[in-house]
């Protein structure tokens, strides 16, 4: 498993560095040994300018084969520039089919990266670094084939 690992977090880096003009923010947190406690919180600051575009945020998130379940619940804090909260919600996410096991997003070997929308046409209301942190809402801690977590920000295309 070490080699896959090795291979897929490289693939990662890789898509997280590709060259995309509408990605404002990309980034993710690995999760140590892929146990995923409450207390681990991973933050991620977001530079936002432009007030006018429109946003799409996405989780990506990255698991092993082995996740002993099919969804996922995470917390997640959302607060503005001026350090007020403009969320604090707990979402459920699907990584693989409740009913067959067949894992969701793509995979390498008994490696899987999803991207899941969070928040469609978002206008960031004033320009300034907004804060996220996520945090895993799961009854077992820690929550384990949790190998990373992070967010994308992403303009919405315009229409031509």
């Amino acid at each position: 498993m070490k080699f896959f690992q090795a291979a897929a977090a490289f693939l990662f880096c890789l898509t997280l560095s590709a060259c995309d003009e509408n990605v404002v923010y990309k980034a993710h947190e690995d999760i140590d040994d892929g146990l995923w406690y409450i207390k681990n919180q991973p933050t991620f600051k977001v530079e936002i300018t432009d007030t006018t575009q429109t946003y799409n945020l996405y989780y990506l998130l990255r698991n092993a084969l082995q996740y002993p379940y099919y969804n996922l619940y995470l917390t997640k804090h959302f607060t503005g520039p001026d350090q007020k909260v403009i969320s604090h919600t707990l979402e459920e996410v699907y990584i693989s089919n409740e009913t067959t096991g067949k894992p969701y997003g793509n995979g390498l070997g008994d490696l899987f990266d999803h991207k899941i929308p969070f928040q469609k046409n978002y206008r960031f209301p004033r320009s300034g670094t907004y804060t996220f942190t996520i945090s895993q809402s799961m009854r077992q801690n820690p929550l384990p084939f949790i190998l990373s977590i992070g967010i994308s920000v992403e303009k919405v295309p315009v229409n031509k």
